[in-house]
């Protein structure tokens, strides 16, 4: 696994959020700022690719830069930045969201689910949630919260490692939805069918006319892998998930080192004249 940038044009930064482009403290730091802007001016795009839902997201969006879109909650919606709007969903419908609820909890017994729509967050009563919930979050039961399409269905266990719960849960239902994790806790992210970050990011470049072999793409948990897979360059963190170390084609420093600002900075040599 190489350190150095890949040479040629770059058109497109695709890069991951937490663990990756920011600090552990959840900030930006001042040199990854200025390399967002100065990769921008030198006419290479950065789409922010993350896990996360648009209301967490929201807090990074004024570092995306003058393209304006993100592509958020693994893949399930893309946001229109400048427009507030939202640009394509790719959701799971609700009458698959609660057979895949119902497939995992008798697969694996005590799982616990919430779902995460445009309006927000919604969770089962057993669901326990670890950051603070927004102002009038609902909760009840699989059937009253799994009303309409889903951007990601969430399935906590609370004696379950990660690893072992994603093995199962892909068992149970994998031909229904995608399933992936990135947090350090037991709780998988479910998507649509074919709904992954690489997915939604191939779509997206398509419609621009830029190829897998003009992106790079950056990330460190297992959430990552399908983009790190599908982008023609990729970096893996130097504190990623080892499954993510064993993929990617590059090792990036740390997301504590600014490890995405030095990848950047690197390829300003490489990259296109603004046109």
């Amino acid at each position: 696994m190489s350190s150095a940038p890949r040479p040629g044009p770059v058109r497109l930064v695709a890069t991951d959020l937490d663990g990756t482009l920011l600090r552990s403290d959840g900030t930006v730091s001042p040199r990854t700022a200025e390399a967002l802007i100065a990769v921008e001016e030198a006419g290479v795009d950065v789409v922010f690719v993350t896990g996360r839902p648009l209301r967490w997201a929201e807090e990074v969006f004024s570092y995306v830069g003058r393209h304006g879109f993100a592509i958020v909650s693994n893949g399930a919606l893309v946001w229109d930045v400048a427009r507030s709007a939202v640009q394509r969903t790719r959701a799971i419908e609700p009458a698959v969201a609660l057979e895949v609820a119902e497939r995992l909890r008798a697969a694996v017994p005590d799982s616990h689910f919430a779902v995460e729509t445009l309006a927000g967050i919604a969770l089962e009563h057993g669901f326990m949630e670890r950051y603070p919930l927004p102002p009038g979050s609902v909760r009840g039961t699989a059937a009253e919260i799994l009303t309409g399409p889903a951007f990601k269905l969430l399935a906590r266990h609370e004696s379950l490692d990660p690893q072992e719960y994603w093995d199962r849960a892909v068992e149970a239902v994998g031909d229904l939805v995608e399933v992936t994790w990135s947090s350090t806790t037991t709780l998988l992210e479910i998507s649509a069918y074919d709904v992954t970050k690489a997915s939604t990011l191939e779509l997206f470049c398509a419609e621009r006319g830029i190829t897998a072999a003009e992106v790079v793409a950056l990330g460190d948990m297992p959430n990552d892998l399908p983009m790190l897979s599908w982008a023609g360059t990729s970096y893996a963190m130097a504190n990623a998930h080892p499954s993510v170390r064993a993929v990617a084609t590059h090792l990036a420093a740390s997301n504590d080192e600014d490890g995405v600002a030095q990848v950047m900075e690197g390829l300003l040599d490489t990259s296109p004249a603004p046109g």
